[in-house]
């Protein structure tokens, strides 16, 4: 049995890259850069008029003069009009550029316009007021976005603005989630006495769809033959295997066994954590032989994350493993672990690690982690009243109030 630190360096050490797509950038939502964005032209590509008024000569109005003839109308998309006389106008609009011979506009808000005069009633007016000079916030062939990038509507806004109608962005895997056993019936079915619904699958996939992940999902009955032939293709088919179920030392748990069989490498079996023990996590090489002796190549490996069936358990290890595998493999930088205050005294036995439900507070910018003690990790229904898991490392037993301590939010 390995240790729950360990379990994810191994892990870790076992990224994929999924390879890159070009998208339309407006589905680009959620994805990752995989190039980055540069200024085509300067922002902003003009002398821009930041706020509706007259613009007018600094000079003209430093020298006493407080009423102007006002010539033309710069309006925003239109081309750049020019003052004639530096003792007149020009009206300019929001989002214009800034009419050539003029270096400041005043408000039309200061300004009192009457039979085609501009009066103002200052008595000081700055050099290049309300004028948003051009480059100032970015030069040509700046970097705006950099490589790696997740993409927001932020983001999105900027793709925009320098014309990139299509973005090369990271694959995302192709993710298929089997559940085993006979006990399980589908959401919509009434379970008889000694069944229950299939709730797991539908835990995973929303905890994918939250990485912009669209798995797939298939259930396979306690049937050894049945799940080494869907298995076998399944390998061939996807990036990656999440099975919930059938992994510990049932009867009926197949799952270790055929993957033996089909050649994926166990890289370990049981972690020793809190719950989700019994967890495996295998790789299976490219190559693979079909039914006809046909030797069939993938480019890549296929990663197999096969967590316990209990509800927690599943929870747990997607979080904990498979988030920070997925977020390497396709180049988020590993983000700095958040922590919580221990809110109360508390114990556990034996020295495993242990993944502690708990409920958050924010108290003035202190987060603070309070034990959610549930009925073991078959406890689905505590999750919702949970926040996080407090983990607690497996050098001690005895944990104290106030202790600062890993914390892996899920909401």
């Amino acid at each position: 049995m390995i240790t729950s630190k360990k379990a994810l360096e191994i892990i870790l050490n076992h990224t994929q890259n999924f390879g890159t797509e070009e998208i339309s950038f407006s589905e680009a939502t959620g994805k990752i850069l995989r190039e980055e964005i540069v200024a085509d032209r300067d922002f902003p590509p003009f002398n821009r008029v930041s706020m509706d008024g007259i613009a007018v000569v600094h000079g003209v109005f430093t020298s006493g003069r407080r009423e102007f003839t006002i010539e033309n109308i710069q309006a925003a998309g239109s081309k750049q009009v020019t003052l004639q006389n530096k003792e007149n106008c020009i009206e300019a609009m929001t989002g214009a550029v800034m009419p050539k011979n003029t270096d400041a506009v005043i408000p039309y808000e200061l300004v009192n316009i009457k039979d085609g005069k501009a009066t103002v009633n200052l008595n000081e007016i700055k050099h290049l007021q309300n004028v948003h000079l051009q480059g100032k916030d970015r030069k040509i062939n700046d970097i705006l976005i950099q490589k790696s990038t997740v993409i927001s509507p932020a983001e999105t806004g900027v793709l925009a603005t320098v014309g990139k109608s299509t973005v090369k962005v990271a694959k995302q895997p192709k993710v298929i989630i089997i559940s085993t056993g006979d006990e399980l019936v589908e959401v919509s079915e009434n379970p008889l006495d000694y069944q229950i619904r299939r709730s797991n699958s539908y835990t995973l996939v929303a905890l994918l769809e939250s990485l912009n992940i669209l798995a797939e999902t298939v259930h396979i009955t306690d049937d050894k033959p049945l799940l080494k032939q869907k298995i076998e293709q399944f390998l061939i088919d996807y990036d990656v295997l999440l099975f919930s179920g059938a992994v510990s030392k049932g009867k009926f748990d197949f799952v270790p066994e055929v993957l033996g069989e089909l050649g994926v490498k166990k890289l370990f079996h049981k972690v020793k954590q809190r719950p989700g023990k019994p967890f495996w996590f295998g790789v299976k090489d490219p190559f693979s032989i079909s039914k006809r002796g046909e030797k069939k190549v993938k480019n890549k490996n296929t990663v197999v994350f096969a967590f316990p069936g209990n509800p927690v358990s599943t929870f747990v290890g997607c979080v904990k493993y498979f988030y920070p595998w997925y977020k390497k493999s396709i180049g988020i930088a590993h983000e700095n672990r958040q922590k919580a205050i221990l809110a109360e005294d508390f114990t556990f036995k034996p020295q495993f690690t242990y993944f502690l439900q708990v409920k958050l507070e924010n108290n003035n910018g202190v987060l603070y982690a309070t034990p959610i003690i549930g009925n073991g990790s078959g406890d689905l229904a505590n999750l919702a009243n949970a926040d996080a898991f407090l983990e607690l490392p497996d050098n001690k037993s005895e944990f104290k109030k106030e202790e600062v301590l890993p914390l892996i939010r899920y909401r």
